[in-house]
């Protein structure tokens, strides 16, 4: 709790000097507010004018992002019209001007003055920020996410005490709705329900327990366990929520065994989905990383392709990779340090893998889900009844990446090479209908594994898959209230708000700095890597562009500016998704590796931070300044070590009768 009000009292003291130099400068406009006025319900009147509302007559074009969509609209003695293509509750309004920058979000309302009624930009963040600390502090997850969207709600609503109902009544009507009816969304849950079905056939039908004996030969110690479950996260580098579903289900019987605890499994788990799936050629990610380099690229007029820039960013693609690197060290030195090490301690010593503490209610009900899980015949576990299910799942996904993004005229197309075309067919598939036909063929072959052997009756496979549908429900609840909650973000533009703070004139070194800080707090905000790229990614490449080109810096120079933003758009993104406790993919690790949620942000948090604060202010900043990059990553890497080696403490335990020394 210390170190996370530490980064938001930081956090809090950047953004005021930000504000502190934007206000020390003053700008020859004398532009300092925006006044709106409603002509219809899409079309509006905006004026130019100065603190007391005096109009300050502005003559020419200005950028002015409105909802988040960048126009250039012209003003003429400071007013100027501008329409939008469909009726919104709010519009939020921003511009540079000058030195300074202008944030304002307006609620159309009949009975406000002008049909319009202004509110502070700055509640904006109230949803997200409510939520993250309620969460940290009352330890429940669910309670806290309708907290934030009800706060949402009461904002949105108009803050009145009619608000404060219609925001509780809107949490289920209007957001829970939407949330559940986004086609994506369905795809996530029918994934994740039909992932539960499979493990609990293949924990049933004995074919978990043959994958734990058979891994046993690898994972014969705490570390070695540990390595395979690292080299399991990285192998199944696709899709991140495929890969943290499929590693957390998969080994946690063989790291319950060597007592190592569900926060460090569920740390590997969650630090190998994003990071790997990020940087990967072939990703579900490629695709949408892919698509909003290319409109930037051709907004600017850069030449060099959208792959060709995003190979290029790899090189400074610091936090996902020194992350890998960092959790490698971690668990070959057999170090941990902070709350981690406490629960490695706890787990070593005692055998407690959780830091459940349950009543004698909640401990029946755990031995009776523990029981649902447990071999019918321990006498035949085979492990390939649960490794051919798995490998379907896996290479179904694949398979069906290449079919729903098979294009003929890119695999016709001479002057492409292989991976590119390759690259191309993954980045325009569609990775949710894969997940699904995969998963759905993983449960299918699941169930004729175990009837044809005759393991289970096939009503019993079929109460199987209904228990494994039911122990993914309470993960499906939070994640369906954390989708809720970024649709409220949102409807708030709560990150654009947070863009805006960081707007104003830096050096073009300095503007990948800023760029993986903002990404990281917007991520961390919003609960959406996703989310974080599309915001960021059209507003980032263009500023750097143009920043660099304004301080004289020629293409050649601008390039590797432009090449580092592209990675710290990625890496913040990553980063933030990490440490926020409402963020799908943490989640999904918590109830993979039947973690406590709350117990694997607070663990996780500490090394996500380190890795960040050596990746960004040590390995962004030397790569600013033309360090080269292969250096730069030793370096980082170096740092690392010494921390762990200063600060991390060795991990001991009562060893095992079955655990072999490695």
């Amino acid at each position: 709790m210390r170190l996370l009000q530490t980064l938001l009292s930081l956090a809090l003291l950047m953004l005021l000097s930000f504000q502190t130099m934007a206000q020390e400068d003053s700008t020859e406009l004398a532009i300092e507010e925006f006044r709106l006025q409603a002509v219809n319900d899409t079309a509006f009147t905006l004026r130019t004018t100065n603190e007391a509302g005096n109009l300050v007559k502005y003559s020419g074009p200005l950028p002015v992002r409105i909802n988040g969509n960048l126009q250039e609209i012209s003003f003429t003695e400071g007013e100027a019209r501008f329409s939008l293509p469909q009726k919104a509750n709010l519009i939020q309004v921003s511009a540079n001007v000058g030195t300074h920058t202008i944030a304002r979000l307006y609620r159309l309302d009949a009975e406000a003055e002008h049909g319009v009624h202004r509110f502070p930009m700055w509640l904006s963040i109230l949803p997200p920020l409510i939520a993250i600390i309620l969460a940290l502090i009352f330890r429940e997850v669910l309670l806290a996410l309708f907290a934030g969207i009800w706060v949402g709600g009461f904002v949105i609503y108009g803050m009145s005490v009619k608000a404060f109902f219609t925001g509780l009544l809107a949490v289920a009507d209007t957001y829970l709705v939407s949330a559940m009816t986004d086609t994506d969304h369905i795809a996530v849950i029918l994934f994740s329900m039909l992932i539960g079905g499979m493990v609990a056939i293949i924990s049933k039908n004995g074919g978990m327990a043959g994958v734990v004996n058979k891994l046993s030969r690898y994972a014969r110690s705490a570390r070695s366990s540990q390595l395979v479950t690292w080299v399991l996260g990285i192998a199944i580098f696709f899709d991140d929520y495929a890969n943290t579903l499929i590693v957390g289900n998969t080994m946690r019987p063989v790291t319950d065994k060597h007592r190592i605890s569900r926060e460090k499994l569920a740390y590997i788990v969650d630090s190998t989905a994003a990071p790997v799936a990020a940087i990967a050629f072939v990703t579900t990610w490629v695709g949408a990383e892919l698509g909003y380099i290319k409109d930037a690229a051709t907004t600017l007029g850069i030449e060099e392709g959208a792959y060709s820039l995003f190979f290029h960013s790899l090189e400074y693609a610091y936090y996902p990779v020194l992350t890998l690197v960092f959790m490698f060290m971690l668990i070959w030195m057999n170090r941990d340090y902070g709350l981690m090490h406490k629960a490695e301690e706890r787990a070593r010593t005692t055998g407690a893998v959780s830091n459940h503490r349950p009543d004698s209610r909640s401990e029946a009900r755990q031995q009776q889900e523990m029981a649902e899980f447990e071999a019918i015949d321990p006498d035949r576990s085979r492990a390939f009844n649960a490794l051919i299910p798995v490998l379907v799942v896996i290479f179904g996904t694949v398979i069906g990446l290449l079919y729903t993004g098979y294009n003929p005229d890119t695999w016709a197309d001479q002057s492409i090479g292989f991976f590119r075309k390759l690259s191309m067919t993954i980045g325009d598939s569609n990775s949710y209908t894969a997940l699904i036909w995969a998963s759905l063929s993983g449960v299918v072959v699941a169930i004729a594994l175990t009837v044809s052997q005759r393991i289970m009756s096939l009503y019993e496979t079929m109460e199987s898959l209904v228990t494994g549908f039911k122990t993914m429900l309470p993960a499906m609840l939070i994640l369906v209230l954390a989708w809720s909650l970024a649709q409220v973000t949102k409807e708030l533009y709560t990150a654009e708000y947070l863009t805006s703070l960081f707007s104003g004139n830096v050096s073009p070194r300095w503007l990948p700095e800023i760029t993986f800080f903002l990404a990281a707090i917007i991520a961390f905000s919003t609960g959406s890597s996703w989310g974080t790229m599309a915001i960021l990614y059209p507003l980032m490449l263009p500023a750097a562009w143009y920043v660099s080109q304004q301080h004289g810096m020629s293409v050649e120079e601008t390039m590797p500016i432009m090449y580092n933003v592209i990675s710290v758009v990625l890496a913040g993104a990553v980063f933030g998704d990490h440490c926020s406790p409402i963020s799908d993919t943490t989640i999904l690790s918590s109830l993979a590796s039947g973690c406590n949620h709350i117990d694997h942000v607070k663990t996780q948090l500490p090394y996500a931070v380190t890795v960040a604060l050596v990746a960004n202010l040590v390995c962004t900043s030397l790569s600013s300044w033309g360090v080269h990059w292969f250096l730069v990553y030793i370096i980082g890497a170096v740092i690392l070590w010494g921390i762990i080696k200063l600060f991390g403490k060795k991990n001991e335990y009562e060893p095992i009768a079955a655990e072999v020394p490695v």
